[in-house]
This record gives C-alpha cells, structure tokens and sequence, in this order.
C-alpha cells in the first residue's frame, strides 16, 4: 500500500467566509467550501447553485465559428453529402452521435466515419478521407480529433473535399487548412472557456447553427445526455460551461435518457423504480452521478472501439428504438467482458516485468513494450501502472504497420506528459493528447532511446514528493457539523468532477465504537465517533485499507481523510463517509504536509 502526503488546502478569504455565511445562510465550514472555489459573492453562488443555460457563452466568441456555420448551412441548402468524422473514444463516438441526432433533421445525405484503432490509429486517416471521396462527400465535420492532421487535410482538399475541424486537444506550431477550425485551445482563440470536451465543441456548432437558423434551445437540449457523458468520460474539468451542460445532461440522464444511454444502463443492471426527486413518473433505482458515467457507462462504450469497431458504439448512441439500442447495448457490453479480461491480464504481465527488473522498479518513469499486448487496452493498462507504482507510465505494442509501435500515456499529478513526450518529437511518428494523457507512435528501433530520453526527463523534472500520491484535504471537520441541513447544502456541490471534486475533509483523533468489522479482501466497514460527538456514531467505509483493522479495534483514536456520500441498500438511503486514507499516532510526522 502507496503512503499518502495530506495536504490542508488554504482556507478561504475571511471577510468572503462572513459574506457568504450571511447572504448565503450556510455554516462556516460550507462558505470556506464555497470560497476556496471562488464563490465569494451573492450571485456567484446563485449560479453554483442554480445553474443555467443562459450562462452559457455565446458560440460566435470562438474563432472560426461564424465560417464553420456559414459552410455547414451551404452544405444543408445544397444538399451536399456530410460525413461526420470522430475519434474512437467515448469523447469522439458521442460527438459524432451528438451531430448526427442534430443534422438528420435537415434532411441532408449524412455518414459517419469512425477510424478502425489499429490500421488507422488516431486522427484523421488518408482512409477516411478516400472513404469521404468514394462516396462523394463534400464536407468533412472532425470532432475530438484533427488539429495536428494538416497533411491529411490537404489531401481532402486535393479530392475537392472541406474539413470543418471541432477539436479540444492542444494545437501544435501550424493550423490545419480547413474551411474552419474550432478549437478553445488556439492561442489566437478568446473564447472564454477553454476545457470543453471534443464533444462539447462539436456542441457548441451545433449551438451556433441553432442560432443562425432560429431554432429554439430546446432543440439542442436534447443532446446534454451525450454532451455530459463526454465530460464524465474524458475527465475534463467540471467548471464553467461544462458544469452547466453537466448539470442539465445529468437531471435529462435521470429522468428522460436517450434509448442508447438507459439501453447501457439497464444492461449494466440500473433498472427503474417510482421516483418523485425530479418530480417525473419515473428514475432509476440509484441516483445517476458523474462518477457513474465514468466507470459504468463509459468503459462499455469505449469497449467497441478496444476490441471490434467504436461504429458499434455511435450506432447505440443514435439509436430512437429502445429494442434496437438493447442489442447493440448487449453487444458492447460482450466487448467490455473481453476488454476486461485482456487489460487483467496484461496489467499483470505488466507488474511482473517491472517487478523482476531492479531497473525499472527504481525509475521515476515506466516504459513498457509488449508486442503481445492488445492496442485497445494500453490506456487502461497504463491507468494502472500509474496508479500502482505512482510514476508516469507509456505502454506501448506492435502497430498495424510493421517496425512502428503504438502507445498510451498516463501522468501523475504536476507531471506534463504531453510536454515530455513533445520534448522527443524528433523521435516521433505522431503524438497528441492532454498533460495527463496522450498517445504516441514510433518507430520500433527508436524505442530504447524514447525509453531513455522519456527517464532523462522525468529526472529532472519529478522530485520525490511528487511520487508520493497527495490527498488534498478541504478542511478539518467535526462530526457534529454532519447535519441533515450540511448535507443537503454539500450534495448541490455536485455534480462533482476536476476542478470541483467532492469535498474531502480530515477529522481528528476518532475511534471505532465497536461495531467496524472487515468486509471483503481488505476493506473495512467504519462506525467511528468523537469523544464529544452527540449521536451513536458515524459509518464509513474504507476501501483497501483492511491493515488497519487491528489498530481501529484496539479503540485506540486515529485521523482519518474522507468524503461524504449517499449509501443505498435495499431501497434505503443512509449517509455514509468515504475513507480515503487513515493515520494512526505512530504514522504521524514525516507524512503531513
């Protein structure tokens, strides 16, 4: 088990704290909340608390907006033939579905293209282009991919064929040639928010093009669900726009999902019950969060592109038939259990290799070749590692095309991975990606020196802290502060995600009353108390955390780091704490931050 650093965030402004305790009416551990997110003011906890699609910015602040929508309405009045091009993630598979459900209501020739994972990688593929030429399309919309693939945009050109390209992902020195280029990204872009997803660009077309056509918002609501599960999926900050599309996707998941969504969700076994929360005739048996999305929802639809074709996943994704969107549902879910086998056994594969190499077990970074290994699954792989062993991992396996590799890039916290992967570009085929993900591709024989130059680097930029994984504390908090009214107050911080995580407090010199027991391999299951604390008991849950069990049983007091959250069991709800690590008298000291 990884040691953790605890660090206690800086507490917020005090006259702020005041402010927001008075106009807001919240406890003093609730305003600090708020002021360490930059609510300090009335209005700006009005709308944190109270969302609203008019916050949202105007689509014609992001360069080339009025272009794009100027080509796609020549498209539509001439009823020219549209190919909607996406990457093969769940970012780029709902993006494609997102325009898809959009532009089918006008009637046009409309396609869509997802590039096969291995014999085309990622990014705009010569492929799909020709694709686009045989079957005589004129325009080409990208979504989630296409800000680096200038050459390939240049040959669409050469076959008479524009590109309108919605990426989110970091331009590199050129900009592509295409009719329009929307990305928040561009350093000659002022659009106000620049950590949309691939999909939520793609969004903000469609909002542009609402708006130049006089269709009513309402229209493109219906799209949220998609819009959201991008968000969740590609861990892209929950803040500002995102917040806001976030909000309104979950409550449209939560009460009238697409087909493709609750198919997922029913295969996945969410079901249905009577539910007045959101005062409709219906919900699901659980509350659909964020966190939901990411490890319920997205790993199916990514499985299609891992393991067969990600056109399986845009199929579902825009299916109106609730049977139809079930088979294509049961389907995917059939890749998921493959998936999950191939990535269980390569992540072992994996840690044996490190683990019987002094080398690579002393290393600030993991780079790891298996030709054996399957592409589909490097990313998770890699997810793994990283977590495992807390350095900065790439996974990479034989490509497609002989003597080139392919790989998947993860990062630890404050550690760049795109910009040190950028600093071997002369090494490179293609690269892209964000500072805690990207992917790669290189030649075989350069590995050996990638694998020196990506250690080099780590060396001299990764200190021993930073392999040390850090929990970022909130604030202290006393139990009884646990009140209905706090909870009901912290629960309309969600939805939760980067950028606006679910508050994680530190309370001190707790004991167990008696009833903690171990459950599973290694988790425990809490009721701790305080010496002064006024009711029974407080229960919790500590996942992977079973070595402490003996300590906790001794009564002897701890410190424990911990979220709060909805616990439901057999149609009961109960507020539980979330443990994420715990500290005993004798781990004190070197550890605190």
């Amino acid at each position: 088990m990884l040691a953790k650093r605890w660090n206690l965030r800086e507490q917020g402004n005090e006259e702020h704290i005041r402010l927001i305790m008075e106009k807001v009416n919240v406890n003093r551990t609730l305003a600090n909340l708020l002021v360490q997110r930059d609510i300090d003011s009335f209005d700006k906890a009005k709308a944190f608390f109270r969302p609203s699609l008019s916050d949202l910015h105007d689509p014609y602040l992001m360069k080339d907006m009025d272009k794009a929508v100027d080509r796609l309405i020549a498209a539509i009045d001439k009823k020219e033939r549209v190919l909607l091009y996406g990457d093969y993630d769940v970012d780029g598979t709902t993006a494609v579905a997102t325009l898809y459900k959009f532009l089918k209501r006008f009637d046009i020739p409309l396609d869509y293209y997802i590039p096969d994972r291995y014999s085309e990688g990622y990014g705009i593929s010569l492929k799909g282009v020709d694709y686009a030429a045989e079957t005589e399309c004129a325009l080409i919309i990208a979504v989630d991919c296409g800000i680096k693939d200038q050459e390939k945009v240049l040959y669409a050109t050469s076959k008479n064929i524009d590109f309108i390209i919605c990426d989110h992902h970091r331009p590199g020195d050129d900009i592509p040639q295409a009719v329009a280029v929307l990305d928040p990204k561009r350093k000659d872009c002022n659009y106000p928010f620049e950590e949309l997803s691939g999909c939520g660009v793609g969004f903000k077309l469609m909002q542009g093009l609402a708006q130049k056509l006089d269709i009513h918002f309402d229209e493109l609501k219906v799209l949220l669900d998609l819009v959201t599960l991008s968000i969740a999926a590609d861990i892209v900050p929950v803040t500002g726009e995102n917040r806001i599309l976030s909000h309104f996707g979950l409550k449209m998941i939560n009460t009238s999902p697409s087909a493709g969504i609750e198919a997922i969700l029913k295969t996945a076994g969410v079901k249905r019950r009577p539910d007045s929360y959101y005062k409709t005739d219906y919900s699901f048996t659980k509350k659909i969060t964020i966190s939901d999305l990411v490890f319920i929802v997205g790993p199916r639809v990514n499985a299609a592109g891992r393991i067969h074709s990600a056109r399986s996943s845009v199929d579902l994704l825009v299916s109106d038939d609730a049977l139809l969107a079930e088979e294509f549902a049961m389907t995917i879910d059939g890749f998921n259990i493959e998936r999950k086998s191939l990535d269980a056994n390569a992540t072992s594969e994996a840690l044996t290799t490190i683990e019987d190499s002094l080398d690579d077990f002393n290393r600030k970074s993991t780079v790891l070749y298996n030709p054996a290994w399957h592409k589909g699954i490097l990313g998770i792989v890699a997810s793994r590692l990283t977590e495992h062993y807390y350095k900065p991992t790439i996974v990479f396996t034989e490509s497609s095309e002989k003597g080139i590799i392919t790989g998947s890039a993860r990062s630890i916290k404050n550690f760049d991975i795109y910009e040190a992967i950028g600093a071997c570009s002369d090494l490179l085929i293609h690269w892209g990606g964000h500072t805690y993900a990207a992917g790669l591709s290189l030649y075989e024989s350069n590995f050996e020196e990638f694998r020196r130059r990506i250690e080099e680097y780590a060396q001299a930029n990764i200190t021993d802290d930073m392999m040390i994984p850090l929990i970022e504390i909130d604030s202290y908090l006393d139990f009884n502060e646990v009140t209905k009214k706090f909870y009901t107050v912290l629960k309309q911080f969600a939805p939760f995600g980067p950028g606006n995580m679910n508050p994680v407090f530190q309370t001190n010199r707790v004991y167990d009353n008696g009833f903690s027991k171990l459950v599973g391999s290694n988790h425990i299951k809490l009721m701790v108390t305080q010496s002064h604390y006024k009711s029974f008991g407080l229960p919790g849950i500590a996942f992977q955390l079973g070595d402490y069990f003996q300590y906790i049983e001794s009564k002897e007091p701890f410190d424990i780091v911990y979220s709060i959250e909805e616990n439901e069991w057999n149609g009961n709800t109960t507020l539980q704490l979330n443990i994420k690590d715990i500290r005993t008298e004798k781990d004190k000291g070197d550890t605190q931050e």
